[in-house]
């Protein structure tokens, strides 16, 4: 059965399979959408159509708004052949699945290709909301050293009829709704980076002020919104067992299917100057812009990202090739249940719209084990360097600043520190060989430790000098008091062949 509209009628088909359909008249929808847009979506990637593009379906299902989404590509790949229909999968944490076909696309468009069409549809004083999940390099416009990048430099002198970036499109785009008719408009960032409203604010600017329209830019400023958002949902890429699901199901093999877990989270400044979809319906939440933040803190800082962290590091050293199983390891398990309860819930940030214990649970019980979620000890330890700030230096610091908390109390915290230098040995508890993952900081980190082999003494003072760059660690680990805690554990952990092991059983 190829997944098409016509195909969509054959109603005892998919119940039969176990199949929730769109239970809106979809050409009606269409047809508005295409007349009078509120919503196009750049990035149409797996997380789009598993998040937003359902979230908008059950808005469509409730009789709650009556258009759908446009949603825009880089380029065209190959011809749609499936009505812009998508089947959806979602991966649960008992190994059960659910089933659902996603029609809430009403047109696909290509920011290379579709010129005259975006152009409408910009121009369009019905459209609400522009959004994008295109990557934080999406919205890059200056290396690391602060120049600009060289095709944005190039770009710039383009300005506004001829621009090829990303983001030099976008500008001239919203010039062209300037210069029709000025109408209010959200961009909405859905990236998955901090405050990522005001990255793609900047990088906005950087061309209208390029381009040197005074009017354009007082617009920008005053009618157009750069909301923050925070977004948190797996997506993996399309698994192959999936696949096979949708094959025995009588479906083409060629059709369009994204899987997702089950949980998701976004959280948007509710600033929208020309009117929104009432997503909040759907589960997605409106907020102002410190409780984005604060919702990002908790789980960048306490609930997420730090439990990710420590399965990254030890599950390299103790040979796991995938996280969900690390949470099948009674001593990783408790050590990760200990950095976010015990020593992080203490001082987590709480937004208040979401519980941050809550929050933690789910994570730990139904996210981080769930056997769907192919995510590799690998993959996570990806730029550990950049992280281990954020994700545990914020912590380290609200202890630091308590007046009821001693950092002397952190036990666990110190130890991941500890298995991040041990890591960085490049050698795994059974004393093989491992190549750590890509980082720019590796060689620098790793000289910090070059000789250093299982049996040998730690150098306390050489690790003492680097345990102080607060850019890493997030606060300098002497002066906190914790330096020489972490390098027992470090000692303790080179000692020989399952001493990792030994010493995270032992906590």
């Amino acid at each position: 059965m190829k997944l098409t509209n016509e195909t969509l009628k054959d109603k005892t088909f998919w119940a039969e399979r176990g199949y929730r359909l769109p239970s809106f008249d979809r050409d009606d929808m269409i047809r508005k959408t295409c007349n009078k847009p509120t919503w196009i979506h750049f990035g149409a990637g797996n997380l789009f159509k598993a998040f937003q593009a359902d979230a908008c379906q059950r808005i469509l299902d409730m009789g709650l708004g009556d258009k759908g989404i446009i949603a825009a590509d880089r380029k065209e790949k190959k011809p749609e052949e499936n009505d812009n229909l998508t089947v959806k999968i979602t991966l649960k944490a008992d190994g059960t699945t659910e089933k659902a076909v996603i029609g809430s696309i009403a047109e696909k468009v290509y920011l290379y290709g579709s010129e005259d069409r975006l152009k409408e549809i910009f121009e369009a004083p019905s459209l609400q909301m522009v959004s994008f999940t295109i990557t934080e390099k999406g919205y890059a416009i200056k290396d690391p050293k602060g120049n600009l990048l060289p095709d944005i430099e190039a770009d710039l002198k383009r300005m506004p009829d001829s621009t090829e970036t990303y983001m030099g499109r976008m500008t001239s785009l919203l010039f062209a709704r300037y210069i029709k008719n000025a109408a209010p408009l959200a961009m909405v960032s859905m990236d998955n980076c901090s405050h990522n409203g005001d990255k793609l604010k900047a990088a906005i600017l950087c061309f209208a002020e390029a381009f040197g329209d005074k009017g354009f830019i007082n617009w920008l400023s005053a009618k157009v919104s750069f909301p923050w958002s925070m977004i948190d949902k797996i997506t993996p890429g399309p698994d192959a067992s999936i696949a096979k699901l949708l094959s025995d199901d009588g479906l083409d093999k060629d059709t369009p299917f994204v899987n997702a877990e089950e949980r998701e989270y976004l959280v948007i400044e509710d600033d929208f100057p020309n009117g929104r979809p009432c997503l909040e319906k759907a589960g997605i939440y409106f907020t102002d812009r410190d409780t984005v933040d604060k919702v990002e803190r908790m789980k960048v800082c306490t609930c997420l990202n730090p439990l990710h962290t420590t399965l990254a590091v030890f599950g390299c050293l103790l040979g796991y090739d995938r996280i969900s199983d690390e949470m099948k390891d009674a001593d990783l398990r408790k050590l990760v249940e200990n950095v976010g309860y015990k020593e992080g819930l203490p001082v987590v940030t709480d937004p208040g719209i979401i519980s941050p214990k809550e929050f933690i649970n789910t994570v730990i019980n139904e996210r981080i084990p769930n056997p769907f979620m192919p995510d590799t000890p690998y993959r996570i330890a990806t730029d550990t360097s950049q992280k281990l700030s954020i994700r545990f230096g914020e912590t380290v610091k609200a202890y630091m600043k308590s007046d009821t908390l001693k950092v002397s109390d952190l036990k666990f915290i110190p130890l991941v520190y500890a298995g991040w230098l041990r890591y960085l040995m490049a050698v795994d508890d059974e004393g093989n060989a491992f190549t750590p993952s890509p980082d720019p900081l590796l060689e620098t980190s790793q000289a910090q430790l070059s000789g250093m082999k299982l049996g040998d003494e730690p150098d306390s003072e050489k690790l003492k000098k680097f345990l102080r760059n607060e850019t890493v660690f997030g606060v300098d680990l002497v002066e906190a008091g914790l330096s020489d805690m972490i390098i027992r554990y470090f000692g303790e952990m080179t000692k020989g062949i399952g001493a990792v092991r030994h010493v995270i059983g032992a906590m």
